[in-house]
């Protein structure tokens, strides 16, 4: 019984801290204003009051003060999971950026060793030829991108 107390105390413990979410104010480029839970480049934080006790409410003090003692508990551990599952989905966000990157990087490489030819851009924006001794540095260029971003030389 007492775990069903405590489990329920930490349910509405997390959902009493996204209730009170902070809201973001902007502006954007029409001047319409904008309110948001997620933060924006130039957005102003507003502060939001709590609400009075009610007459019931603070009798009940006494009940709380114990709940709440069990309620901070379970806030710091579910802060913790947040923390983790946080800390875990920005790792797998970063190995997936670098496998793209990695997988660019082979795909420029082998373009670049299978091409007879190699084009680059102009100043005026249109295309040119390099010469064999571009078409080389561009080559090393390419091969050494994939052994930083890979980790392994290219054969």
């Amino acid at each position: 019984m007492s775990r069903l107390v405590a489990l329920t105390i930490l349910i509405f413990a997390g959902a009493v801290g996204i209730a009170r979410a902070d809201v973001f104010r902007w502006v954007d480029e029409q001047g319409e204003v904008h309110y948001s839970d997620r933060w924006v480049p130039g957005s102003v934080l507003i502060k939001t009051n709590k609400p009075h006790p009610s007459a019931s409410e603070a009798e009940a003090a006494p009940r709380v003060s114990e709940q709440s003692k069990v309620a901070g508990a379970g806030q710091r551990v579910s802060a913790q999971l947040a923390q983790q599952a946080t800390a875990q989905a920005v790792k797998q966000d970063v190995t997936k950026a670098r496998e793209q990157q990695c997988k660019q990087a082979r795909e420029r490489y082998e373009q670049a060793v299978q091409a007879r030819r190699i084009l680059k851009p102009t100043k005026d924006g249109e295309r040119d030829y390099m010469s064999d001794a571009e078409a080389d540095a561009y080559r090393l260029q390419a091969r050494n991108a994939v052994q930083e971003l890979c980790g392994s030389a290219p054969k």
